[in-house]
């Protein structure tokens, strides 16, 4: 039996943009703020060891793509938003799973609420 390897983790939180996502006309019309949490999975150790920023995901990057998701093509589900996001950091950096949280606090619900969010795992297998 193999033992599971503990991943290292880089977290970004609150990564925001206007972005024009919704099921209604005027969500998609007018926009409204998204903010965007990314925990990164990956092995940090060659990193660490070697003081080498080509040997983890550079999370200015990483924070600088999921803003132009955002505020990209438009979805109408967060849910949506979220898989784009998390396919594109596998696709682009060194990272074994991603979780993706997608924020929604201006969301048109008609009681009074904090916020709205989706949170999704995704990994390379």
């Amino acid at each position: 039996m193999t033992a599971l390897r503990q991943l290292d983790s880089v977290s970004l939180t609150g990564i925001s943009a206007i972005g024009h996502h919704g099921v209604f006309d005027f969500e998609r019309r007018d926009g409204q703020p998204f903010l965007v949490d990314v925990v990164l999975h990956l092995d940090l150790r060659p990193a660490g060891t070697s003081d080498d920023l080509t040997r983890t995901a550079h999370y200015g990057e990483v924070a600088e793509l999921v803003s132009s998701i955002i505020a990209g093509k438009p979805f109408q589900l967060i849910e949506a938003l979220a898989e784009t996001i998390a396919a594109e950091i596998l696709a682009r950096y060194p990272v074994e799973t991603v979780d993706v949280t997608v924020h929604k606090p201006k969301a048109p619900i008609p009681v009074p609420f904090g916020d709205v969010a989706v949170t999704l795992h995704r990994s390379r297998q």
